[in-house]
C-alpha cells in the first residue's frame, strides 16, 4: 500500500514544480514599464546613482595638485572652508587623509608650519589610525597573523594621544572624536569608557555620520558588544535624526552587520522590525536628493525591505533608483548586481500586482 505521506509528499512536490514554473512564466513575461521600472537592458551596474554636478570639483583637483607637489595651504583653506558644517568637514578630512598615505611630507610641513592646527592634527590622527588598520586588515582577529596584529597594537596608543592633542587644539570639532572611537575599538575600551567617547562627539556635532558608522561597530557581536546592543544603538540614532538626516541609515548598517556575521540573509518579518524598516523609509525619503550618500543608502533600504517581504514600500524605492544598481547589496556573494537588482525589483513588483489582483 502506497503511503498517503508519499502521496503528500509527491504532491507537494507536483505543487512546488507548479509554482516554481509559474514564476517562471511571469518572469519571462515581466515588463517592467507597467510597473514605473526602466528597462532591464538600461540598468547600469558602474553607478550607485547619477552623476550629479560637484561645486567643489576643481577645488578638489587644485587640492589633489598642490599635495602632490608638497604644498599644503590649499588642503588647509579647503577644510577651513566648510565651516562648521561638521559632516562636511569631516568628509574633507578624510580626502586629506587618503592623499597623505601615498605621500605625507606636505602634512609634516604643514604641522611644521602651523603647530596650532587642530586640522592638520586631525588628519595627522587619522593617518596614523588608517595606516595600523592597514596592517591589521578588516579579517576577524584569529585569521591575523601574531606580527600584524603586535604592530596594530604598537601602532594604536600613538594614534589614540595624537587625537586626544587634535581634540585640544580644535575643541570644538568632533572630527578627533571619530578617530577617537575608531582607534578604541581596537583598544578594548571597555563600554563605560567608550559611551563617554560617544557623548564627546555628541556634545559637538549630537548626528555625525561618520561618527555614529565608527560607532555601530563597537556594539556589534563581532567586537565588544551583541546584536541587541547593536539595534539598541541603531534604534537611538533613528528615533534621535532630525528630518532631513541620513542618521536613520544607521539602522540599515546594523541589518548588513548582523547579515554579514551571521552568513545568511535576513528576512525578518516581525511586525516591530517592519515598522523600523517602514520609520527609516520616511526618513530617507525627506533627506535632499542631491545629498551623495543617499544612493547608497537606497540600495540597502530596498535590499532589506525585499528581504522581509516589504513588497509594497520596496516597489517606490525601486522606481527612484531608476536604472543605477551598482551598489553592495546586489553584489554580495559575487552575484552580477544588474541580475540580483532586476530579480529583487521583478519580485516585488510582481508580489505588489498579485496583492492588488
Amino acid at each position: 500500500m502506497i503511503s498517503i505521506f508519499v502521496i503528500a509528499a509527491a504532491g507537494f512536490g507536483v505543487a512546488s514544480l507548479a509554482s516554481r514554473a509559474r514564476r517562471s512564466r511571469e518572469r519571462a513575461a515581466f515588463d517592467p514599464a507597467l510597473h514605473g521600472l526602466v528597462p532591464r537592458d538600461a540598468l547600469d551596474p558602474d553607478r550607485a546613482g547619477p552623476p550629479r554636478p560637484d561645486p567643489d570639483h576643481d577645488t578638489v583637483i587644485e587640492v589633489v595638485l598642490a599635495v602632490r607637489r608638497g604644498e599644503w595651504k590649499q588642503a588647509a583653506a579647503y577644510v577651513e572652508a566648510a565651516g562648521q558644517d561638521w559632516d562636511e568637514r569631516w568628509s574633507r578630512v578624510e580626502l586629506l587623509q587618503e592623499l597623505a598615505q601615498e605621500d605625507d611630507d606636505w602634512l609634516k610641513r604643514w604641522r611644521k608650519a602651523c603647530p596650532e592646527s587642530g586640522d592638520a592634527a586631525t588628519v595627522r590622527a587619522g593617518l596614523m589610525v588608517h595606516r595600523a588598520w592597514a596592517i591589521r586588515g578588516s579579517a576577524y582577529a584569529h585569521k591575523v597573523s601574531q606580527a600584524d596584529m603586535a604592530t596594530f597594537q604598537r601602532m594604536l596608543p600613538d594614534a589614540m594621544k595624537a587625537a586626544h592633542e587634535a581634540s585640544e587644539l580644535a575643541p570644538a570639532d568632533p572630527g578627533p572624536w571619530v578617530v577617537m572611537m575608531t582607534a578604541a575599538r581596537a583598544l578594548n575600551y571597555d563600554h563605560g569608557q567608550f559611551s563617554r567617547l560617544f557623548a564627546g562627539l555628541q556634545t559637538r556635532a549630537p548626528y555625525h555620520w561618520a561618527g555614529h558608522l565608527q560607532a555601530l561597530p563597537y556594539w556589534c557581536a563581532k567586537w565588544h558588544g551583541s546584536d541587541e546592543l547593536m539595534y539598541d544603538f541603531a534604534k537611538r540614532a533613528l528615533a534621535a535624526a532630525p528630518p532631513g538626516s541620513v542618521l536613520p541609515g544607521v539602522y540599515l548598517y546594523a541589518l548588513d552587520e548582523e547579515e554579514q556575521r551571521s552568513g545568511r540573509r535576513l528576512m525578518r518579518t516581525d511586525p516591530a522590525d517592519k515598522g523600523l524598516l517602514l520609520t527609516v523609509a520616511r526618513a530617507l525619503a525627506s533627506v535632499p536628493g542631491t545629498d551623495p550618500r543617499l544612493p547608497g543608502l537606497l540600495h540597502l533600504l530596498a535590499y532589506h525591505l525585499t528581504r522581509c517581504q516589504m513588497y509594497e514600500a520596496a516597489l517606490p524605492v525601486f522606481r527612484t533608483l531608476g536604472p543605477w544598481c551598482g551598489a553592495s547589496p546586489w553584489r554580495k556573494g559575487d552575484r552580477d548586481p544588474v541580475d540580483a537588482f532586476d530579480a529583487a525589483r521583478t519580485t516585488a513588483a510582481l508580489k505588489v500586482a498579485e496583492g492588488r489582483g
